[in-house]
């Protein structure tokens, strides 16, 4: 029996929008008011991918923190409760998934591996994808509070991970090899 491959990736999310190209009626140039507030929502989510690689999956988990290696833990054992069998966790070599909290957490779990991605190499990592496609949906919005931040964000992931098409899409625009022929 082979094993759930786990794409894990951590983003902020900021209250001030991102502006991306737009439409606007010609010669006028749009303008987008936003708060001057540097509050964000900070978010962990996991690409998986099954073992017969039929079936992807989305999870995710939203935090009003900066993420720290035990909301990383907290993260993964969550992770672990829903998947079933062997688990190879792949991630960037981020300071948060170092440590004695994080070995610890290996040491206590005999399903779990964890694999890190070359340095620098985020266009590796398919679980950017998900990230790009959330942010672009944010993209030009305002926001009035963090709250309605996290209820877009919420929406945008979940739209993402109800949709096979748009996951297969983030797997196959990584420079992995291809492997889910």
């Amino acid at each position: 029996m082979g094993a759930t491959l786990v794409f894990v990736d951590e983003s902020g999310v900021l209250l001030i929008p991102s502006g991306r190209r737009t439409w606007a009626p010609r010669g006028q140039t749009p303008i987008l008011r936003c708060w001057q507030r540097h509050d964000r929502i900070s978010a962990s989510s996991a690409l998986t991918v099954g073992p017969q690689r039929q079936r992807l999956g989305l999870y995710f988990q939203l935090h009003d923190d900066n993420l720290k290696a035990p909301a990383v833990c907290a993260f993964l054992r969550q992770l672990l409760r829903h998947l079933r069998g062997r688990v190879i966790v792949v991630w960037d070599n981020g300071t948060i998934h170092t440590g004695p909290i994080i070995r610890a957490l290996c040491a206590t779990s005999s399903r779990q591996h964890l694999e890190a991605f070359p340095a620098y190499a985020p266009e590796l990592h398919p679980d950017e994808g998900v990230w790009t496609l959330a942010k672009g949906e944010l993209a030009n919005g305002r926001p009035d509070d963090r709250d309605v931040l996290r209820a877009d964000l919420l929406a945008s992931l979940a739209r993402i991970g109800r949709s096979q098409r748009l996951l297969r899409g983030c797997v196959t625009q990584s420079d992995l090899p291809p492997f889910l022929r």
